[in-house]
Order: C-alpha cells, then structure tokens, then sequence
C-alpha cells in the first residue's frame, strides 16, 4: 500500500481528469471528478488538496469529492 509520500498529485490528477471525461455531462459524479482532477494539479501534496477540497461548494459536490479523493489517493482507484 502507498503512504502520503509515494502519491504523486499529477497522476492523481490525471486519473480524476479521466474520470470526469467519461461521467455524464453536467452530472454530480462529473463535477466531483473535475474538482478533484483541478485541486491535485494545482496542489503540492495530498495534504494540501485533502484541506483544498474540504472548501468546495456546494456540499453535495464537495462529499462527492472527497469520497472520490479518498479512494484514489489510498489507491483503490475508480
């Protein structure tokens, strides 16, 4: 299993850019995906996009979110 020093942001990025390319346009599943695919590439680690995403709006995209980060950043993937 990969810590927090193993996980690169861009490749996280790029897994939820993919994502948010396959989900139904203007879907919550689309919107959480891009949110998650724009903080890592913005980021510099985990940390920083885990405490990013805690600040969007509205909620249900933000629960979302963070669901999808959390599993992509323990390495379960999609």
């Amino acid at each position: 299993m990969s810590d927090a020093h193993d996980i690169d942001n861009l490749d996280l990025a790029a897994t939820a850019q993919q994502m948010a390319d396959d989900a139904p346009a203007g879907s919550l599943d689309q919107a959480a995906a891009a949110s998650v695919a724009i903080t890592c590439a913005t980021t510099r680690d985990i940390g920083d996009a885990r405490s990013a995403l805690a600040g969007i709006t509205p909620d249900d995209v933000r629960q979302k979110a963070m669901e999808l980060f959390e599993r992509l950043a323990s390495g379960a993937g999609a």
